[in-house]
């Protein structure tokens, strides 16, 4: 048999001395059930619990003496597994404030201990999903090229000649945007204010719009705004291609024919 630790037995003794003690100082001259009717309830442990534990204990005891020979039965079970306090003593050992062996320890809100969805990810991998649909757009946009060059002939124009203005004189249809906003506004508004505000909000844009999200929904205010914004400057290159002729005034292109080359 294996021997015990002088350690191990100090600190049992002075545990059972610790218990005898407590228990000394919480009894009282009556019997055990007026002992424990006396003790102070628990302020940790509610009011019901204690109630349902006190209900519970005589329903126990009326079964015991009911039943004979099942309470002695139920009697060795618990004094096998609650030791007996020494001699002198009237707590068991373990036990807690005011002698009570339950303890109630918290409440666990019943549910699942893992996740068992996954949380959907408003994310793809550039590699396929984006450059795929980058490479058939690439090729749709160049047999478009190709068949409109066999269909469409696009000579060079005749050389140009310093003694003759042409007229209308329009700038490239890039630019014919710009070209149309000089026939309406200052020059010094047109050139210079305008094409600077837009550039500085282009600049400051993802400073002032965070939203991190991609769908259209979620971003209305600022898909609308640069819908408005792509509309004004097409407006204005299809006016100063298709309705502006000689002397660069407004025509009707059905009427007086179509003054635009590209």
């Amino acid at each position: 048999m294996t021997e015990i630790p002088e350690h191990l037995l100090k600190r049992a003794q002075a545990a059972r001395e610790k218990a005898a003690a407590s228990g000394d100082a919480a009894a009282t001259p009556a019997g055990g059930g007026e002992a424990e009717a006396s003790q102070p309830a628990d302020p940790r442990i509610p009011a019901h619990l204690l109630e349902r534990s006190k209900s519970a204990k005589q329903r126990a005891a009326g079964q015991a003496e009911s039943s004979g020979g099942g309470g002695v039965a139920v009697q060795e079970k618990v004094a096998s597994v609650v030791q007996a306090a020494p001699t002198g003593g009237g707590v068991p050992i373990g036990a807690g404030p005011g002698g009570n062996t339950q303890r109630l320890l918290t409440v666990v809100k019943s549910g699942s201990i893992q996740e068992v969805k996954a949380t959907p990810v408003d994310k793809v991998h550039t590699w396929p999903h984006l450059l795929a649909a980058e490479f058939v757009a690439a090729l749709v946009c160049l047999a478009f090229t190709f068949v409109f060059s066999v269909f469409v002939n696009a000579p060079l124009l005749q050389l140009a000649n310093n003694n003759q203005t042409p007229n209308p004189s329009k700038a490239p249809w890039y630019f014919l945007g710009l070209q149309e906003l000089l026939t309406v506004f200052h020059p010094m508004v047109a050139g210079v204010t305008l094409p600077g505000v837009g550039l500085i909000v282009l600049v400051l844009a993802p400073y002032i719009d965070k939203n991190p999200s991609n769908k259209p929904e979620d971003r209305k205010f600022a898909i609308s705004l640069m819908t408005v914004h792509l509309m004004f400057w097409a407006v204005l290159t299809m006016i100063g291609s298709f309705f502006r002729g000689p002397g660069f005034n407004f025509i009707m292109p059905w009427k007086d024919g179509l003054f635009f080359e590209l």
